[in-house]
């Protein structure tokens, strides 16, 4: 089977795919949620002509020149309006949110206002016409459309629909990514090794990146390098209702290397097994029913690197959200040989020096060495049959952080 170009294989990865079925959600639930419809307002806001600062309402006719003196006819707090009318040199003691009175429209702020006693103020600067006062319907209009559909929902969102009377909202379900680690060599970590065991660690990598894009993770464990105990945690995975099924290792070629023949016993239709890249290659991707498959190679490295390239884009889509790679032009800050046929992803360090940034990859690009993904900040994107490059060239990088 040819190597599929990494163009090629994510346009396949993404055929199809599209925002999941929505649910509602309370909006203590809703915190970085993808709406599924347009939040529109069941009230306006301000209900009524409102006072922006404690003070004394007025008419601006009384307190146009100043000295001004006015007669307190009542009080006006917030949720309890006054319930009568101003009238010529007479003001209301009102605070902040409280209900403009008839017959008043200005508000003197308390600053500018002294008691002299008997019921009386004297008022100390003009104040015009409307000033200090928040005016019906200044923030919506009961039927303003406030949110628009595919609006991720952050903490300014989720108030304002709060605001306009919402107590849910109908969002996009978080896709469902079910995630099962193969290899007898593997044991969780905290786990006592034998001499030919190593930890697990994939799984949280890849959780994490499904996480960052909005879906969910289930952690099915470990399956022994069997194709029954891998067959039971995939059935698992239908069960639970997983959209996404993630294996980690398994996918190439060896003699333990048994996903292929796993998923498609169980039914997969095989979408592409390979793809032409650095490092990744052994990628697999298929369509179990309505789920989709992706198989990630074993190696830590490349399991994060092709989470990022086609899991994260995947799962976005299904989420409903927009999701675009931050590819950057940089230059080299160290000489690269020539490429092959396949692209690579160069794990650098990315860093700005006099307004230009310069990648400047690692020595060491062994696909097994996390330490140097945690350190790097971005992957240096050679396409294949890239000829030899001195320091100072340009190239693409795609940030990772």
């Amino acid at each position: 089977m040819a190597l599929v170009p990494v163009a090629e294989a994510l346009e396949r990865l993404l055929d199809g795919a599209v925002p999941l079925a929505s649910e509602s959600v309370p909006l203590f639930e809703a915190v970085d949620r993808v709406l599924a419809e347009p939040v529109v307002a069941l009230r306006t806001q301000p209900p009524f002509n409102a006072s922006a600062m404690d003070g004394y309402a007025a008419r601006a006719a009384d307190v146009a020149s100043v000295p001004a003196r006015l007669s307190v006819i009542g009080m006006a707090p917030a949720g309890r309006g006054f319930d009568g009318s101003v009238g010529e040199r007479q003001a209301v003691r009102i605070f902040t949110g409280a209900p403009l009175p008839d017959g008043a429209d200005t508000i003197v702020i308390q600053e500018n206002v002294r008691d002299i006693g008997g019921g009386d103020i004297e008022v100390t600067e003009p104040t015009a016409e409307w000033r200090n006062i928040r005016r019906i319907g200044l923030d919506f209009s009961k039927g303003d459309v406030l949110l628009e559909k595919g609006r991720l929902l952050d903490p300014a969102a989720l108030s304002l629909a709060a605001s306009a009377n919402h107590p849910r909202v109908s969002v996009v379900r978080r896709p469902l990514v079910a995630i099962i680690a193969t290899g007898d060599e593997l044991l969780p970590p905290g786990s006592e090794l034998g001499p030919d065991q190593i930890i697990s660690s994939n799984a949280y990598g890849v959780a994490a990146a499904a996480q960052s894009v909005g879906a969910r993770a289930l952690d099915l464990g470990i399956a022994a390098d069997r194709k029954e105990a891998i067959a039971a945690l995939v059935k698992k995975a239908v069960v639970a209702g997983a959209d996404v099924i993630v294996t980690l290792g398994g996918a190439s070629v060896g003699d333990h290397d048994l996903i292929h023949d796993v998923l498609t016993g169980e039914g997969m239709r095989l979408g592409f097994w390979k793809i032409a890249m650095r490092p990744g290659k052994p990628l697999m991707f298929g369509r179990l029913g309505e789920t989709r498959c992706i198989g990630l190679p074993g190696n830590p490295v490349a399991s994060l690197v092709c989470s990022q390239l086609f899991l994260k884009p995947l799962l976005a889509r299904l989420g409903g959200r927009n999701h675009r790679q931050d590819i950057r032009k940089a230059r080299l800050g160290a000489a690269m040989p020539a490429n092959d046929l396949r692209q690579d992803y160069v794990r650098a360090v990315v860093q700005e020096d006099a307004g230009v940034l310069v990648a400047t990859p690692f020595s060491i690009q062994d696909s097994s060495m996390l330490r140097m993904l945690a350190d790097a900040n971005g992957l240096i994107v050679r396409p294949p049959f890239t000829p030899a490059a001195a320091v100072g060239e340009a190239c693409s990088v795609l940030m990772l952080r």
